[in-house]
């Protein structure tokens, strides 16, 4: 639910949030604000996106009784999902087809009754989108990779470029169609598609026809190892493609002419899919393709990205928000490619363009900040990695290697005159050695009571015997020869160790001495960490020029 402290008439909704008050789809929301005079006026938000006031909007609800009852809508979606079930996108297409008005129905007579009902007071279009809206819905929730995410659709769009009215949008996997029918709407322009699941290509062309978009073809097929679009080529390619599927068609693809930068390895599906994408670009046509996070880096695929690059055919690489593809654990990325207008296929561009989003919501702005882009030279990028991700060529672009050197430089200085003040003051000692005088085996003690095991190292279970006192001559060498086998392995044996008899003040004296050590060898550790961090960014520094020795 939206809130908005500064309106007076207190928390605003959404129409989606209204919807789901209700029970119904926001398709019907829109009717009913279409059909009522009396339905409350929006409150807030802009044009294309009100918000309503929830006292208002409840207070209708209940006086025409939509939130008390269940919605013809939603009995058809639930008498739906009880005969489909999983195959939900088969019932999409033959509801799709009886709106459409195709003869010879496949609808159970109860689906098919509730469908004319509805169509008698909602348009089909209407009817199908609000059908559409649930179980895109339901897919998402689900972590299903079946539907392009909302929020990857969005991120498509804003990135894509301006296209011609009479341009050609092509997406080789496009599934219901979500992504391919949200690219641009001008008449002239045409959408084609293709799909390996034949109900859900079908569904897809029904629902563009229903919507009056005469320029939509949509067919059935296996893009990789049946291109029924051999001849295309377009102004724009989309594609979210399916991700880590090995069985691609490798072995009977092996001299297919797409492969133009290189035949891609089994385990790299990604590539075969973004280079099919690419053999369908006009010149000057460009390619929006949906990516695992990986691709960008993986050794397997780095011959091919090397040649993206080299011929200056990867324009941007955007690194998405975490959550905006529910159904990939890393954050996603936007491969942006272009092809050349010359025709041997090489292109005067000298740079890539990395944008890292990762820090941003996922419901946030798509824009970034200056510190979130960069113009990477292609030179740079050609090494032996070919590491396309955003994230790794900005950080040493946008680091403040003066602050941070200072501040680590700092922190040493403190951290090593604080290490000298835990050094304990230890004078000569009347000898012989300690361990040579009286000693007590820690299995006597154990079986004594004195001591206790919490953990791998022996802790004081007695006022008569000091923990510091205890573990410190446990570490010493002398314990540590007894724990050494024949063989010279070391296994730290606590109970065959043995400790100085000595009273519990004395112990208390030795304890706090190996205490100390023990706190100055922590110190120590820090200070190595912070020595290997403040070498590390003074080298980059001065590799990258963003310090300079003193003169």
């Amino acid at each position: 639910m939206t809130e908005n402290a500064a309106s007076s008439v207190g928390p605003l909704v959404t129409g989606a949030e209204i919807a789901r008050l209700a029970g119904v789809t926001r398709a019907a929301v829109s009717n009913w604000r279409r059909r009522y005079g009396d339905f409350p006026a929006p409150a807030g938000g802009a044009a294309n996106s009100p918000l309503y006031a929830l006292a208002e909007v409840q207070e209708w609800l209940d006086k025409q009784r939509k939130g008390q009852e269940v919605s013809p809508e939603v009995e058809l979606w639930q008498a739906m999902r009880a005969v489909y079930g999983e195959q939900m996108v088969v019932g999409l297409a033959q509801v799709a087809a009886v709106l459409a008005g195709e003869a010879g129905s496949l609808l159970p007579g109860d689906i098919e009754t509730r469908v004319q009902v509805l169509a008698r007071t909602e348009s089909p279009v209407d009817l199908v989108n609000g059908l559409t809206e649930r179980f895109l819905d339901s897919a998402r929730r689900a972590g299903s990779d079946q539907v392009t995410p909302e929020r990857v659709v969005r991120a498509v769009r804003h990135f894509a470029p301006q296209l011609s009215p009479d341009a050609t949008v092509f997406d080789p996997a496009c599934g219901t169609g979500v992504l391919l029918l949200s690219i641009a709407s001008a008449t002239g322009m045409r959408w084609c598609g293709q799909e390996m699941d034949a109900d859900s290509a079908r569904f897809a062309q029904l629902r563009a026809d229903l919507l009056g978009r005469s320029g939509v073809r949509i067919v059935a097929g296996d893009s990789l190892r049946a291109d029924e679009w051999p001849d295309l080529k377009a102004d724009l390619v989309v594609c979210d493609p399916p991700a880590g599927v090995t069985e691609w068609g490798r072995e009977e693809l092996l001299l297919d002419s797409r492969w133009e930068l290189g035949t891609p390895s089994k385990a790299e599906g990604e590539l075969a899919w973004l280079q099919h994408a690419y053999a369908h670009t006009a010149p000057g046509g460009q390619v929006l393709m949906v990516m695992s996070a990986s691709v960008a880096y993986r050794k397997a695929g780095r011959r091919i990205r090397a040649e993206l690059v080299r011929r200056g055919i990867v324009r941007q690489m955007i690194a998405l928000p975490p959550g905006t593809a529910t159904s990939h654990a890393l954050p996603v990325h936007l491969w942006c490619l272009r092809r050349p207008e010359s025709a041997g296929g090489v292109d005067n561009n000298h740079t890539v363009r990395m944008v890292d989003l990762t820090d941003n919501s996922p419901d946030g702005s798509l824009e970034p900040r200056p510190d979130q882009v960069a113009d990477v030279p292609l030179i740079e990028l050609l090494d032996d990695v070919i590491d396309l991700t955003p994230g790794s060529h900005l950080r040493s672009r946008h680091r403040d290697y003066p602050g941070e050197y200072a501040a680590l430089r700092k922190q040493l200085e403190d951290q090593i005159r604080r290490l000298a003040a835990l050094l304990p003051e230890l004078a000569s000692g009347a000898g012989p050695g300690t361990l040579d005088s009286a000693t007590t085996s820690v299995a006597d003690l154990a079986r004594a009571g004195l001591v206790a095991y919490d953990g791998p190292e022996p802790v004081s279970a007695s006022e008569q015997l000091d923990t510091d006192y205890l573990q410190g001559f446990l570490r010493s060498s002398a314990n540590a020869r007894r724990s050494t086998s024949a063989s010279g392995t070391y296994r730290f044996d606590a109970k065959g160790s043995r400790i100085p008899r000595m009273g519990i003040d004395e112990q208390r004296r030795y304890g706090s001495a190996f205490r100390a050590l023990s706190t100055f060898e922590e110190g120590m550790r820090k200070a190595d960490e912070l020595s290997r961090q403040l070498a590390e960014v003074a080298r980059d520094g001065l590799a990258t020029g963003a310090l300079a020795p003193e003169e």
